[in-house]
């Protein structure tokens, strides 16, 4: 609120006739007894508000008093240990001065799943790239007469790449989120890191709840082919045909169905989790939220460790299985070599029986 100066008021009347002015400061004089009633009015319909005010604010305000007897330490012990009080302030856990899951929260965060979460997903990128230097990509056998295969529709691979898509886009804004402070700082400084973490907070909360309608695409499409089968044990015996050994599959072998279902169970933890995280005014306490938190981290960092596996499978380490996915096509030589059972059945689906069941 803004008070004049006195000197400007002073300023203000400087102008005034005489007269006028002496009518100015004589006028409160004849009307004393009507500034009394009003004030006595007014002070009649303050006085019962204060009690009607209290009580639809449900109590009195804020504040938590020391108990008699008790000293400052002893005080503070108690608003540590979530001693509650009453509070004019609607809402969940209003009434707690101090709080403590908050820290115990960033604790867990800090010095349990940011170190974990970075062993593991390194562990894996090294020992991918070990992999790859000592046994190289699978290689086709034979020529490629230009015989292909048809093996994804358009609708497969616009529900495998709508899903991709926001799985890259949270995974890399999600993992600003938790490593940004340290890796992204030094390089940004404050104000940069600032702006980056402002934007992926943003972009994750923003696309995250579609990654829910995403899953359901995806599980439309692939889920019937990714149920077990007669077989799968067999390709597992074989070791999945990375060392030499040829392994028999149907149409997903058996590290395709479980890395399927794996996005399926997880990523439907996720999405669950960052609907409690992103619509927190529906009232949940504290400890919901820290828990969803948790579960919503480590899930996403297992989901991104074995995403490495899938992505260097589907690319680098097994020649030509991405040109499946990108045209729609595979070779039949490449079917041939993963995916027999499969080819067998797209070829002549009664003769595969036999062959399904010496794989078992």
């Amino acid at each position: 609120m803004y008070w004049p100066d006195a000197r400007n008021i002073g300023d203000s009347f400087a102008g005034l006739p005489r007269d006028v002015l002496s009518q100015m400061v004589l006028m409160p004089s004849r009307y004393h007894w009507l500034v009394a009633v009003f004030a006595l009015l007014l002070l009649a319909c303050w006085t019962p508000a204060a009690p009607a005010q209290q009580a639809a604010s449900g109590g009195d305000t804020a504040a938590i008093a020391r108990p008699p007897g008790h000293t400052s330490a002893d005080f503070w012990r108690s608003l540590k240990e979530g001693a509650t009080g009453v509070s004019s302030v609607r809402g969940v856990e209003s009434g707690v001065a101090m709080n403590r899951h908050g820290q115990e929260w960033r604790q867990a965060r800090n010095r349990l799943l940011a170190p974990w979460g970075a062993w593991l997903l390194g562990g894996v990128l090294l020992t991918l790239a070990g992999f790859y230097a000592f046994r190289g990509p699978v290689r086709l056998e034979g020529e490629d007469d230009g015989t292909t295969i048809p093996r994804f529709s358009i609708n497969h691979r616009i529900a495998h790449w709508f899903t991709a898509s926001l799985f890259l886009l949270l995974a890399v804004t999600g993992l600003v989120l938790l490593y940004g402070r340290g890796a992204l700082e030094p390089l940004f400084g404050a104000r940069g890191f600032a702006a980056i973490a402002s934007g992926a907070k943003e972009a994750h909360n923003l696309f995250g709840p579609i990654f829910l309608f995403a899953l359901v695409l995806l599980i439309s499409g692939y889920a019937r082919d990714n149920l077990p089968q007669r077989g799968d044990l067999g390709w597992l015996a074989a070791g999945g045909g990375l060392f030499g050994r040829h392994a028999s599959a149907w149409r997903f072998n058996l590290g395709e169905k479980a890395w399927f279902w794996l996005v399926c169970v997880l990523g439907l933890g996720l999405s669950l989790s960052g609907l409690v995280l992103d619509f927190a005014v529906f009232g949940w306490d504290r400890t919901t939220l820290e828990l969803a938190h948790f579960l919503h981290v480590a899930a996403a960092l297992i989901l991104v460790a074995v995403s490495f596996g899938h992505v260097y499978l589907g690319t680098v380490g097994v020649e030509g299985t991405l040109r499946g996915m990108l045209g729609g096509a595979v070779e039949r030589r490449w079917a041939a070599l993963h995916h027999d059972l499969w080819l067998r059945q797209t070829e002549s689906p009664a003769a595969v029986d036999d062959d399904a069941k010496g794989n078992d």
